[in-house]
């Protein structure tokens, strides 16, 4: 078994700003602790974790599986812990008790996949159905599971502004939304009140807020180097691995971070030995620049507005979308310049903008559209997934390597449209060769759709947060942290 110390990952931070190092990380207004570098050596356990967390397909032959996907046909990754005295031993018996609360989780979705039924100790007032699930009786009984048992300790350590708070509008919204609705003490019903009760542990800092704060001005290309970002996170989480036995007895794959900014990836480039187990939930989820579905998270991008927590609703009925496609967004990336390259202000019906005429209102076009266009820009992922789902607009994906948001869970196949960027020149013939009869049931596929992309505050059942939540809830399932006896 691969095994690291945390000593060999000890990293000075002379590089950042004194000022900067004292606010930001030493200072800690939640227990006005001192983070402490003076590291002991400790091991990591690194779990094998399986490859893929996508929840059973409906069983044609009456096999179950499980990693979720493969229950019974496989027994789901293990690790085990070393023997413990003392204190160790009641931290070995809390360790018990959680894995014996996720394995009834398990053995529930399995028998909610083989009887086509769910269980729930209270009333269910929205029930997942149809094709726009992989296994809607796995998804349904896991979620009910999480929100019965799915516990986080969210980390105290650290100071604001970079850590325990971030952007909460514009394009990394989603980071600092989900930030604040896991860091305030009592606030979610997810939250533990005592990290030995915890499924996992959230590290509350914020990529976008580090980027802000630790990176300005940026005056030359050096100043682009990720070394800064990496060195921070590197170093609170050796902190935590110091202070706290539970990073150390999963080699991290207990802990997850969230984060929409664009260098986000790159906080484990650095240290891929101790951040190998890590769930990063990432908006620039692309597989080409080391995104790990299995272990990974993909975060939707949501461009909130000032004050708001979505756009207008202001899509029509299907026999109310005279446009065929619309999109709108500035050249970024090679995929957009192809797509300006061949559509761009070309066609009636195919409505392509660099620059929106300043008479024409975005949210109402996507609004009046069959399908809208969402090519990449400069990293893979677009908030004009979301947009076209709120609108009610059937969202036509161009990207390359990108890994969907909820893909465990939702078959984008029947409410999407997925385009090579090879194909671009094509895409009003392939439009308009997806028949009348098909396009109305992916229509009303998206309006489905929409409630799993809805932000609401504090989160709801099987609203957006909830999805993210269950996306690491899947993840914490599919392996197991075994205490010997």
């Amino acid at each position: 078994m691969a095994s690291a110390t945390l000593s060999s990952y000890t990293t000075p931070l002379f590089l950042l700003p004194p000022l900067l190092v004292l606010l930001f990380l030493f200072l800690s207004p939640q227990n006005g602790y001192h983070l402490t570098y003076f590291l002991y050596s400790s091991t990591f356990f690194s779990p094998t974790k399986t490859s893929n967390t996508t929840l059973p397909e409906n069983p044609s032959n009456g096999s179950v599986g499980f990693s979720i996907n493969k229950i019974s046909d496989q027994k789901q990754s293990s690790v085990k812990l070393p023997l413990l005295a003392g204190k160790h031993a009641k931290e070995n018996s809390s360790l018990t008790r959680i894995e014996e609360d996720l394995a009834r989780a398990r053995a529930a979705i399995q028998k909610a996949v083989l009887s086509k039924n769910y269980s729930s100790d209270k009333e269910e007032t929205f029930i997942p159905k149809g094709c726009i699930y992989r296994n809607r009786y796995a998804f349904h009984q896991s979620h009910i599971e999480m929100v019965k048992r799915f516990k986080i300790w969210t980390y105290r350590e650290g100071g604001q502004p970079i850590f325990h708070e971030g952007p909460v509008n514009n394009i990394y919204a989603i980071e600092g939304q989900f930030i604040d609705e896991m860091d305030f003490i009592g606030k979610s019903p997810f939250m533990a009140k005592h990290p030995d009760e915890a499924h996992a542990f959230f590290l509350p800092l914020s990529v976008a807020k580090i980027i802000h704060f630790i990176y300005q001005p940026i005056t030359s290309k050096a100043d682009y180097s990720r070394d800064r970002l990496q060195r921070l996170v590197t170093d609170y989480v050796e902190v935590v691995a110091d202070r706290y036995p539970y990073w150390n007895r999963s080699g991290g794959a207990d802990h997850f971070m969230v984060s929409c900014h664009d260098w986000a990836p790159s906080v484990s480039y650095a240290n891929p030995e101790l951040f190998k187990n890590f769930i990063r939930v990432l908006c620039n989820a692309n597989t080409s620049e080391g995104f790990r579905p299995g272990t990974d998270v993909s975060l939707p991008e949501v461009n909130l507005p000032f004050g708001k927590l979505g756009p207008a609703r202001l899509g029509q009925a299907p026999n109310n979308r005279p446009i065929l496609a619309f999109f709108a967004g500035g050249a970024h990336g090679n995929i957009r310049k192809i797509l300006f390259e061949h559509w761009k202000e070309k066609d009636n019906e195919v409505l392509i903008y660099e620059r929106l005429p300043i008479d024409k209102n975005y949210t109402k076009l996507m609004g009046q559209s069959k399908f809208c266009l969402c090519p990449s820009g400069y990293e893979v992922a677009s908030p004009r997934a979301v947009e076209a789902i709120h609108a009610g607009c059937v969202p036509v994906m161009i990207s390359d390597n990108y890994s969907l948001p909820f893909n465990d869970v939702l078959d984008w196949s029947q409410f999407s449209v997925q385009i090579p960027v090879a194909k671009i020149p094509e895409i009003k013939n392939i439009l308009e060769g997806i028949s009348r009869d098909k396009y109305l049931k992916m229509q009303e596929r998206v309006i489905r759709v929409q409630r799993h992309f809805v932000l609401n505050r504090p989160a709801r059942p099987f609203d957006i947060i909830h999805m993210i939540l269950h996306s690491v809830w899947l993840r914490r399932l599919n392996f197991e942290l075994q205490v010997p006896h």
